[in-house]
């Protein structure tokens, strides 16, 4: 199958709130549409993970960003001028999302994506996919296709074929959090 063809049936799936399986920029993920409720739930209940713990959300770009955190403090946007991988920030505020995305607190975890078929996605999509790994909630986080359990390959609307043939091992992104004053916090490295 094809990258577009690809492309083309997991925003099918997503459209429908469904729970798609693909590559991210980092790890694999299991993904739905961030703002939509039923899949959110989809994705806990996959994960068996309590609500009360967030989830992390990818978009394409800062103009996307700026649509879904109430304010984004001037540390996060020199952060991400400068971050030569993969990071992932705490906002103080989202808004327009489903619940469970952010925390008790407000909070919401983005990632600026920057992987091609992550960022057509979202782009066609035209709305944020959640990332998180694809694992049970505690679990080993898979950085290869081949690492992921049957079970949660088997729990997805759709798997997506695009990258399951690598080899070579991603790791997570960097988590900062950022408060409304500009102080920051790494929460992983």
């Amino acid at each position: 199958m094809d990258y577009k063809e690809d492309l083309k049936l997991a925003l099918k799936i997503l459209r429908e709130g469904g729970i798609i399986l693909y590559p991210t920029d980092t790890i694999w993920g299991l993904g739905c549409d961030a703002t939509n409720e039923k899949a959110v739930e989809k994705i806990f209940q996959i994960k068996k993970r309590r609500e009360s713990k967030s989830l992390i959300i990818l978009v394409n770009g800062y103009s996307m960003l700026e649509r879904y955190v109430r304010n984004i403090p001037d540390t996060a946007s020199i952060i991400l001028e400068v971050a030569d991988k993969p990071i992932t920030i705490i906002y103080p505020m989202g808004k327009h999302l489903a619940t469970g995305i952010c925390s008790e607190d407000g909070s919401v975890g983005i990632r600026i994506c920057d992987d091609n078929f992550c960022n057509e996605l979202i782009t066609q999509f035209r709305k944020p996919v959640v990332s998180t790994s694809a694992n049970y909630s505690e679990a080993f986080s898979p950085s290869i296709y081949p690492e992921i359990e049957e079970e949660i390959i088997r729990s997805a609307d759709y798997v997506v074929k695009y990258r399951q043939e690598e080899t070579k091992k991603n790791t997570p992104s960097s988590i900062i959090k950022i408060d409304n004053n500009g102080v920051f916090k790494i929460i992983r490295q």
